[in-house]
C-alpha cells in the first residue's frame, strides 16, 4: 500500500524544506539573519475545533534563559491556558526584561540559582546554555519541582548522564527535552504508523542535521565555537529513537577534517577538527542507523529523515508498504492560543506536551530515558570519530515508571 499525505499537508511540508534552504544560504556569522529553523508555521483554519482540556488548573511555571535562540519564550508555555508564568530568570538583566515582558510575567530573578528557591514555582523551563542544561535540570529536580530541558540533555561528558538519570528517578518528578524532530509532520506520521505495526522492526534508519556556520553564532561563553557535530545530536538521532522508541547499541562514526577556522582543534575549547561526523549506529532492534550532523557544509540545511522496515518504508509524508489501514497521522490538535511555532510547527506541541504530563501525571514523550539514549549517543559518537571510527558500546537507560 502506498500512503501519501494530502495536497495541503505536502505543500505545507515542502515549503518549509524551501525555507531551510533559504536560511541555510545565507551569510555565515550575520547574527542578525533569521536562525534556521525559527521559521513559524502557519496553523490551519479550524485546526483547533476538536481541542478538548484536560484540567482547569494552571500550572505555576518558570522560564530561565533568553540568549541568542531566545528560546525561553519559543514554546507558547506563556500562552498555554493551564500554564501561569510566574517569575523568569536569565544572567544578563537586558534579557531578563526581554523574558518577562515576552512572557508578561513581572517577577525576575538574577539567576536560575536563585529562582529555584521560590516556592511558588512547580515547573521549570530550561533554556540557557547546552554545556549547562544537566546541572541545571538536575538543581530544578533537587528544590522539588518538574523540568523541561531544551536539548541537549548532557553535553560533553559522559559521567552527567548517569547522575541525571539517579537525579530524575529519585524526584519521581516529570523531566522532559524538547527534541523539536519528534514533532515534525513527516517524524509524528512514523511514530504513529511504526506504533500500529505498519514498519515492524526498522532495519534501517536515517537523520541529517546540517546548520551551516553554527560555528560563528554567538553564545554564552563561546560554547558554539568549534562545537564537535555531535555533541548536539538529537535533531538527526530522533529519526530513530523518536520512531521507534528505541536507543542505539554501539557506534562507528567517523569526522572530516574542517577547512573553517573556528574548527581548527587549536582554535576551540574541544580540540575539535571536525565540521562534519558521520555516525553509523547498531540500534536496539538489531537493525541499523545512519546519523549526519554537519555545520561546515553549505547548501541546504534543516533536520530531515527518512525510515527502513521490515513491513514498509517512509521518507517525507510518503508511506509504502504492507500495512492496508494506517492510524491518523494528522498531529492532534492544540490549544487555541498555543502556536505552533518553529522547527517544523514543533514548539508549540513540546510545550503542550510537557504540560500535559504534569497534568495527566505521566511521563512525557521525550522523557528522561529518551533524551539520554538520544543524546549520550552523540558524545559516544565523538569519541569513536577522534579514534577513526573505532567501534564503541554505548550506555543504556530504561524508562522510568510514571
Amino acid at each position: 500500500m502506498t500512503y501519501r499525505s494530502s495536497r495541503r499537508s505536502f505543500l505545507q511540508w515542502a515549503g518549509l524544506g524551501a525555507a531551510a534552504v533559504g536560511i541555510g544560504a545565507s551569510a555565515r556569522g550575520d547574527e542578525q539573519e533569521k536562525i534556521q529553523g525559527f521559521e513559524q508555521q502557519e496553523r490551519q483554519p479550524g485546526a483547533d475545533q476538536e481541542w478538548q482540556p484536560t484540567s482547569d488548573r494552571k500550572i505555576r511555571m518558570g522560564i530561565v534563559g533568553f540568549g541568542l535562540c531566545q528560546f525561553g519564550a519559543a514554546f507558547s508555555l506563556q500562552d498555554h491556558p493551564n500554564v501561569e508564568v510566574v517569575a523568569v530568570s536569565d544572567l544578563f538583566p537586558d534579557r531578563c526584561q526581554a523574558l518577562a515582558k515576552a512572557c508578561r510575567c513581572e517577577k525576575t530573578y538574577p539567576s536560575l540559582e536563585e529562582m529555584v528557591k521560590d516556592d511558588q514555582i512547580e515547573a521549570i523551563f530550561v533554556a540557557t546554555d547546552a554545556p549547562s542544561h544537566a546541572r541545571h535540570c538536575m538543581d530544578v529536580l533537587a528544590h522539588g519541582k518538574h523540568v523541561a530541558t531544551a536539548v541537549p540533555a548532557v553535553f560533553e561528558h559522559v559521567e552527567l548522564a548517569d547522575e541525571l538519570y539517579a537525579a530524575v528517578k529519585k524526584s519521581g518528578l516529570k523531566y522532559m527535552m524538547f527534541e523539536t524532530s519528534c514533532y515534525h509532520d513527516d517524524l509524528y506520521a512514523m511514530r504513529e504508523i511504526y506504533r500500529a505495526g505498519g514498519f515492524g522492526k526498522l532495519v534501517y534508519s536515517e537523520g541529517e542535521y546540517y546548520h551551516y556556520g553554527v560555528g560563528v553564532l554567538d553564545s554564552y561563553k563561546g560554547w558554539r565555537i568549534g562545537l564537535p557535530p555531535q555533541f548536539y545530536p538529537t535533531h538527526s538521532n530522533a529519526y530513530y529513537c523518536g520512531v521507534s522508541g528505541g536507543s542505539f547499541l554501539e557506534v562507528s562514526c567517523m569526522g572530516m577534517p574542517s577547512i573553517l577556522p573556528e574548527l581548527q582543534p587549536e582554535n576551540n575549547r574541544y580540540r575539535n577538527p571536525f565540521g562534519t561526523e558521520i555516525a553509523s549506529f547498531r540500534t536496539s532492534e538489531g537493525g541499523m542507523a545512519r546519523m549526519a550532523v554537519s555545520w561546515d557544509t553549505p547548501g541546504y540545511g534543516g533536520e530531515v529523515g527518512r525510515v527502513r522496515g521490515q513491513r514498509g518504508s517512509m521518507v517525507g509524508m510518503s508511506y509504502q508498504g504492507l500495512e492496508e489501514k494506517l492510524p491518523d497521522l494528522a498531529r492532534p490538535p492544540l490549544p487555541p492560543s498555543v502556536a505552533l511555532g518553529g522547527h517544523g510547527g514543533s514548539h508549540g506541541y513540546l510545550g503542550h506536551e510537557f504540560v500535559t504530563s504534569i497534568l495527566e501525571n505521566r511521563q512525557p514523550l521525550i522523557d528522561v530515558s529518551w533524551a539520554l539514549n538520544m543524546s549520550l549517543s552523540g558524545i559516544i559518537a565523538h569519541q569513536s570519530a577522534l579514534k577513526d571510527g573505532q567501534l564503541m558500546k554505548i550506555p543504556q537507560y530504561a524508562p522510568l515508571e510514571a
